[in-house]
């Protein structure tokens, strides 16, 4: 009798696992906005801690751009070129009173974008600005039109994608909601944050998980003792 009830016992505890595992998984969701990144000066991308508007880059820095679906910034996907300012500017001479900037625009894959939409090339281009200029302002001089929406978050880059601004999108369903993008360095005075969206985290899940199994072993010891 006292095995039944520890058997019985253990067969809940570890349906409560499946249960918020499942949850978490169901609830997993993603964002699709354009992430803003810098170059590192050599061949590899950082995720911008801030948004384009906010950034002054030097002269001779390559800013750049990705459109796709992200979890967060952790997750998210870098520009696929690499940020080689010489090749990208190689056609447009320094000029004094000005900076030049690299831009690499990169709008995904046909996986990420919009119903409807197909993704252009992802491009490159060499911005020659004032000084004082911001990432954004550069952007805009070679990549108009750009759209905003009420938070300053850059919604779409050379008129891509038409509609929509940083919407949930369901990882497994693929449908979309009305949440506004997770923090993110596309916005303008918002920096990159810890706010993932989408139902509670690996961490919390594991946990979780953990001390469910660490009650049903004790249980069963617990019970062996009698």
């Amino acid at each position: 009798m006292r095995r039944t009830r520890s058997t019985a016992v253990l067969l809940l505890l570890a349906a409560a696992v499946l249960t918020v595992l499942g949850a978490g998984s169901a609830q997993a969701a993603g964002y699709r906005y354009w992430s803003f990144w810098e170059g590192d000066g050599g061949t590899a991308w950082t995720y911008a801690a801030q948004g384009p508007s906010l950034v002054r880059p030097d002269d001779g820095a390559v800013q750049g751009f990705r459109f796709a679906v992200s979890e967060d910034s952790q997750d998210a996907a870098r520009p696929r070129r690499a940020p080689d300012f010489a090749a990208i500017c190689a056609g447009t001479p320094a000029q004094d009173g000005r900076k030049r900037i690299a831009l690499v625009i990169d709008p995904g894959t046909a996986s990420d974008a919009p119903d409807g939409e197909e993704p252009p090339a992802p491009r490159t281009a060499c911005a020659r600005v004032a000084p004082d200029a911001s990432t954004a302002q550069a952007l805009a001089s070679v990549a108009k039109p750009l759209r905003y929406d009420g938070s300053a978050m850059l919604c779409a880059i050379s008129g891509y994608p038409r509609s929509g601004c940083g919407e949930q999108v369901g990882r497994d369903t693929g449908s979309t909601g009305e949440t506004p993008a997770p923090p993110s360095s596309s916005t303008a005075a918002r920096d990159s944050g810890d706010d993932q969206g989408g139902g509670p985290s690996a961490g919390v899940l594991v946990g979780t998980g953990a001390v469910l199994l660490l009650g049903a072993a004790a249980v069963l010891r617990a019970r062996r003792r009698r």
